[in-house]
């Protein structure tokens, strides 16, 4: 899409669709940066994910709110429903891993030298994920212009 058409997009909702929309998009890619990190920590600290939590991670949490966004360019609800729900499953898969379940997963039980960073990066990705899936469920309700 050329600048002119993204501008032109832009313009044509209102200021807080506009708003909403430009806040989703900065947590969404905030989010991703945070799950890089988080991954990061997970590595160095030696904690594994199983094959059906690999895949869940990768497709759900990595590049399920980036295809959301994507698709909102398409249908700005389906695309933002996209978001909240993978934002949503985010939120419970790590709010179950990392703060409920004892596991080599939980922010206690990972090794001390990597813990104050697993569990910042842990709490990051609750907050971010809990806030998308909220600005996402804005933005499926609001009346698109264009």
């Amino acid at each position: 899409m050329s600048r002119f058409n993204l501008h032109t997009r832009l313009m044509g909702m209102n200021k807080k669709t506009r708003t909403t929309w430009i806040w989703l998009v900065g947590i969404v890619l905030a989010h991703l940066l945070i799950s890089l990190v988080h991954g990061s920590a997970h590595t160095n600290a030696h904690v594994a994910l199983s094959p059906a939590a690999t895949v869940f991670v990768f497709a759900v949490i990595l590049a399920g709110p980036l295809v959301g966004l994507a698709l909102t360019w398409v249908s700005r609800p389906i695309g933002a429903a996209v978001v909240a729900v993978t934002m949503a499953g985010a939120l419970i898969f790590g709010v179950i891993n990392h703060f409920v379940l004892s596991s080599p997963d939980h922010i206690a039980q990972v090794d001390p030298q990597w813990r104050p960073l697993f569990a910042t990066t842990a709490v990051l990705l609750a907050a971010t994920e809990a806030l998308a899936s909220v600005l996402a469920i804005q933005t499926m309700r609001e009346r698109r212009v264009l």
